[in-house]
C-alpha cells in the first residue's frame, strides 16, 4: 500500500468514525461510510479495491487470534454444542430457506444452494466488533453468537473447497484434488497442535530472554501471519488458522504479552477491513435496481433474524430480549460471501452479475445491523417507559436503589448478615438476569416518590443509592431527602465532582466507587515492594484525601479556587510524608 493511499485511509476514518459515534451509529458504520466515500462508487480517490480488501483481511486474522487467546482448550470444548449443533442448524435452516428463493428468482438449483450457503454466513469481524463496543461478548446472546460464528468460519472452508466440483467444466479435474486438499488441511491442523505444545513455548522463552521488546512483538506477528498463510495455502480460512493458534497459546504464560503486542495492529487493520468493504460496494447496482436490492436486503436480514430468534428461544434457552439480540447480531451477510461469490464465478456456478448483486446485498445488510441495534435500544427505552412498574409487596428497613455490579455486592453482604432489604432496579435486562438466579427484585424507578412510599421509605432506616447513572442518582437523593427527612442516605459516586453534587443534594455519606479498591491496590503494591509501613502510608493518604474532599465542598462551583486548593493540598501532602520520613530516620 502506497504512503498516499495510507494517508487517505487514515484521514477518511478519522473524519467519519467520530461523526458516526456521535450520532450513536457505531464505529463500524463510520468505517463503511468512509470506504464508500473514497471508493469507486464515491469520489473514486482509490480504486484498488481487491488488493486493499485482501490486505485488510489481516485485521480479521488478528481479531480471531486474540479471540482464540481468550479461549483455553477446556473452555472451547464446553462450547462444542453451540459451535457444531447450533451453528450447524443455523447454516442448514437458513440455506434451506434461502435456496428456494434464489431458485424462484431464476438461479439454477446448484447456484441457488451456493448463494444460500454464502448468505447464511455472517460477518465475524463485524459482529465481534459491535458486540465488543456494546460490551456484550460475555453475555448469553454474545456467547451464542460467537459459537455460531466459529462454526461458520469452519464451514466456509469446505464450501470453498467444494465449489470446483459444482462447476461442470471443472468437475472431473477437481475431484481428486479435493481429497488431497482435505488430507493436507488435516495434516496442517495436526502440525499446529504439535507445534503449539512443544515448539512455541521454548521459542518464546528464547526470544523473551533477550529482553528486546521489538523482538517479542515480531515473534507474535510471525506466529499469526505464518499460521494464517499456512492455512490459506491448504485452502482453509486464514482467520480459522489464527484462531487455532490463539487457542493453542491460551494456556501459555506469554498470553498477556501476546495480546498487548497484537492489539494495536488488530485495531488498525480491522478498521481498514471495514473501509475496504465499503469501497467494494457497487452502488451503481442499487441505482439501477433499487427495489430488487432493497427487497433482497430486507428479506435476507428478516429471514436470518427470524431463524436466529427461534433458535435462541428453543435451543439456547435465551430470554426473548436475548434472542432478539442474537437475531440482530447475526442478521447480516459476511465477508466470506465475497470470497464464495468470486470463487463461484471462477467455477462457473453463476455469472459475475449475480455475484455483484449478492455482494452489494451483503454489504448493505451490514449497514442494517447497527441501525437495528439503535432501533432496538429506542424501542426498549419506550417499552420501559410504558411498562407498568411492579407492585411492591414488602417493606424493610433497608432499600437498595440499583442492582448493578455495585448494588449486587452490597445486597450479597446484607443477605449474608441476614439483613432484609427491598431492591429496586429500572433496567429490565438486569432484572431478567438476576431473577434467573433466584433474586427478588422489583422493577421500578427509585426517583418515583410513590414507589419509595410503597417500598416503605417513610419508616425505613436506610436508603442505599447504587445506580450507575449519575443524574439518576442525584434525582433519587434529592427526592428522598425532601420527602423522607428521617431516612439515612448512602450514595455511590463516580468521582469527586459527583460526590460534591450528591452531598449537596442531601446524601449523608458518599462512597466513591473505586476509591477503596484503589487504596487496597496501592497498599498491596507497597507491600510487594517490602515497605514495612504500607498500611500507615495508605491510611494517612486516605485521611488526608477525605479531609481535602470535605474542604473543597465549600467552593465546589469555583474552578479557580478548586485548582488553587488542589495545588496547596498536594504540597501539604508532600511535606507531610517528608516529615514522617525524616522522623523515622
Amino acid at each position: 500500500m502506497e504512503l498516499a493511499q495510507a494517508t487517505i485511509f487514515l484521514a477518511a476514518a478519522v473524519l467519519a468514525v467520530p461523526v458516526f459515534k456521535r450520532l450513536g451509529l457505531g464505529a463500524v458504520l463510520g468505517y463503511l461510510a468512509a470506504g464508500v466515500a473514497i471508493g469507486p462508487s464515491g469520489f473514486a480517490v482509490i480504486d484498488e479495491v481487491e488488493s486493499t480488501l485482501h490486505f485488510a483481511e489481516l485485521g480479521v486474522v488478528f481479531l480471531m487470534f486474540l479471540v482464540g487467546l481468550e479461549l483455553q482448550p477446556a473452555r472451547l470444548w464446553k462450547l462444542r454444542a453451540q459451535v457444531f449443533e447450533f451453528g450447524g442448524l443455523q447454516v442448514m435452516i437458513t440455506t434451506l430457506l434461502l435456496a428456494p428463493i434464489g431458485w424462484a428468482l431464476g438461479l439454477s438449483p446448484v447456484a441457488a444452494i451456493v448463494a444460500g450457503l454464502a448468505l447464511s454466513l455472517s460477518s465475524t469481524a463485524f459482529v465481534l466488533q459491535i458486540l465488543a463496543e456494546r460490551r456484550a461478548l460475555a453475555s448469553p446472546p454474545g456467547q451464542a453468537a460467537f459459537g455460531i460464528l466459529l462454526f461458520q468460519d469452519v464451514a466456509a472452508s469446505p464450501l470453498l473447497a467444494a465449489l470446483p466440483l459444482l462447476g461442470a467444466a471443472r468437475a472431473a479435474e477437481a475431484g481428486a484434488s479435493v481429497w488431497t486438499q482435505v488430507g493436507l488441511a488435516l495434516g496442517v491442523i495436526a502440525g499446529l497442535v504439535v507445534a503449539g505444545r512443544y515448539v512455541l513455548g521454548p521459542l518464546f522463552r528464547l526470544v523473551t530472554g533477550t529482553r528486546i521488546r521489538e523482538l517479542s512483538a515480531a515473534l507474535a506477528l510471525l506466529i499469526v501471519l505464518a499460521t494464517a498463510m499456512l492455512m490459506e495455502a491448504v485452502g482453509l480460512s486464514m482467520a480459522l488458522g489464527a484462531f487455532l493458534a490463539g487457542v493453542l497459546l491460551a494456556d501459555s504464560p506469554y498470553r498477556h504479552e501476546l495480546e498487548a503486542d497484537i492489539e494495536p495492529f488488530k485495531g488498525l487493520l480491522l478498521g481498514l477491513f471495514f473501509v475496504a468493504v465499503g469501497m467494494s460496494a457497487k452502488l451503481g447496482i442499487v441505482a439501477a435496481q433499487p427495489l430488487q436490492v432493497a427487497g433482497l436486503v430486507i428479506g435476507l436480514v428478516a429471514l436470518k433474524a427470524a431463524v436466529l430468534v427461534l433458535l435462541g428461544r428453543s435451543m439456547f434457552k435465551l430470554t426473548t430480549r436475548g434472542a432478539v439480540d442474537l437475531g440482530i447480531s447475526l442478521s447480516q451477510g459476511g465477508e466470506f460471501a465475497f470470497v464464495v461469490c468470486s470463487a463461484a464465478v471462477v467455477a462457473g456456478v453463476f455469472s459475475r452479475g449475480v455475484a455483484d448483486l449478492l455482494i452489494i446485498v451483503v454489504t448493505l445488510s451490514m449497514v442494517t445491523t447497527p441501525l437495528l441495534y439503535l432501533l432496538r435500544d429506542r424501542l426498549s427505552r419506550q417499552t420501559a417507559e410504558t411498562q407498568p412498574y411492579d407492585a411492591i409487596d414488602q417493606q424493610c428497613n433497608v432499600i437498595i436503589a440499583g442492582m448493578g455490579r455495585f448494588g449486587q455486592i452490597v445486597g450479597r453482604v446484607l443477605r449474608m448478615a441476614h439483613v432484609p432489604f427491598t431492591a429496586l432496579e429500572v433496567n429490565p435486562t438486569q432484572i431478567d438476569f438476576l431473577r434467573r438466579f433466584g433474586s427478588k427484585i422489583f422493577y421500578g424507578d427509585a426517583a418515583r416518590l410513590d414507589l419509595l412510599h410503597a417500598a416503605g421509605a417513610s419508616t425505613a432506616r436506610l436508603l442505599i443509592v447504587a445506580v450507575d447513572d449519575t443524574e439518576a442518582a442525584l434525582n433519587i437523593v434529592k427526592h428522598a431527602r425532601h420527602q423522607f427527612p428521617q431516612l439515612r442516605i448512602l450514595a455511590r459516586s463516580r468521582n469527586r465532582q459527583h460526590t460534591h453534587a450528591l452531598l449537596a443534594a442531601g446524601a449523608d455519606r458518599v462512597m466513591r466507587e473505586t476509591f477503596v479498591s484503589s487504596l487496597e491496590t496501592a497498599q498491596q503494591a507497597l507491600e510487594e515492594l517490602d515497605l514495612p509501613d504500607a498500611r500507615e502510608i495508605v491510611g494517612a493518604f486516605r485521611d488526608w484525601d477525605e479531609r481535602v474532599l470535605a474542604e473543597q465542598f465549600a467552593f465546589r462551583d469555583d474552578e479557580q479556587a478548586m485548582i488553587a486548593h488542589a495545588r496547596r493540598s498536594a504540597e501539604e501532602l508532600q511535606r507531610l510524608f517528608e516529615t514522617d520520613a525524616r522522623s523515622e530516620r
